[in-house]
């Protein structure tokens, strides 16, 4: 089925393929400049540090409904052996599988594609199993730090939880912003509360897929009026699943990642951060987010960091 043409319409609107050369990989990473680095250190005021990220264990959340991503495996490979003799140093090691988007994760801007091209025009085979992503890898993504801020979508509607058919709209977006006291700003990295990790941290991973809030199609248009950087939220599939519009999947991740060339993050764990900005009344910090350089990646996982 060919995607509708409501799509194909948003997708003109926020398409930025070209804007920073033809040669561009990164996308709208590029909004991040010096300056907003610069300014974005100037938010820290307590030094607090919130950990953002979920354990990596074989207890995960994957539940085989996305295949092939599976959980880490972690094994031991050396345990206080001796390698140098009776006597010397021991040292033990350890190796993981797992899937790169198994827990908290960023999307690379291969992760999909639709139409048969990826990000910037590039034709989507030249994603590879020998090359891999051969452009726009995660690993292009060399540094990911800038001035996070917070929308707090649950907390503003006065809830521990949105429900599970809620698609967040532009409206809610500016309604959170309004309620934080800040404004987006080009290079910002927003993060977005839905407060849909409650149900996979009390244990429920298949409750905790489905149903699930998660952004609207209406949001990548938001993000491109205001020059986000990047996105990430609390859920599994980031977007609202299933899907506002019959049979669009994932709509979404296309628009995001293929026609803006802005990565997406999920599985995040905004529930101390939202704990903490509460606290301090201020929604905006300093965000450390780097990616791990798996050359042709579509993914990493991510261990992010605010500083407030």
């Amino acid at each position: 089925m060919s995607l509708p043409a409501e799509f194909h319409e948003i997708a003109k609107r926020v398409n930025n393929w070209g804007r920073w050369g033809q040669d561009d990989e990164i996308g709208t990473l590029n909004l991040i400049t010096d300056e907003v680095v610069k300014d974005a250190a100037a938010t820290v005021r307590s030094g607090r540090r919130v950990a953002l990220a979920l354990p990596l264990q074989q207890d995960g959340i994957q539940t085989g409904m996305i295949p092939g991503r599976v959980n880490p495996l972690h094994t031991m490979v050396q345990i206080n052996q001796e390698l140098f003799g009776p006597g010397t140093v021991a040292t033990s090691d350890d190796v993981v599988t797992m899937g790169l988007q198994a827990a908290t994760h960023w999307d690379a801007l291969t992760h999909v594609s639709h139409s048969g091209k990826i990000y910037n025009g590039r034709p989507a085979g030249t994603i590879t199993p020998h090359t891999r992503a051969r452009y726009s890898g995660i690993d292009k993504a060399k540094h990911i730090v800038s001035r996070g801020v917070l929308l707090d979508v649950a907390r503003t509607k006065g809830l521990d939880r949105l429900p599970g058919d809620h698609a967040v709209t532009p409206e809610d977006l500016d309604e959170a912003a309004a309620f934080a006291g800040l404004t987006v700003k080009p290079g910002d990295i927003v993060l977005v509360r839905t407060g849909q990790l409650q149900v996979a941290l009390a244990g429920d991973k298949h409750g905790y897929g489905y149903p699930s809030p998660g952004l609207s199609v209406r949001t990548p248009e938001w993000f491109h009026a205001h020059d986000v950087a990047a996105v990430a939220n609390d859920t599994l599939t980031f977007e609202i699943f299933p899907p506002e519009i019959e049979n669009l999947w994932l709509p979404v991740h296309a628009l995001d990642l293929v026609e803006m060339g802005m990565l997406q993050g999920q599985n995040w764990n905004l529930e101390n951060l939202s704990t903490a900005c509460a606290e301090a009344r201020r929604y905006a910090f300093l965000l450390s987010a780097m990616p791990e350089p798996f050359v042709g990646g579509t993914g990493t996982p991510v261990a992010p960091v605010a500083i407030l």
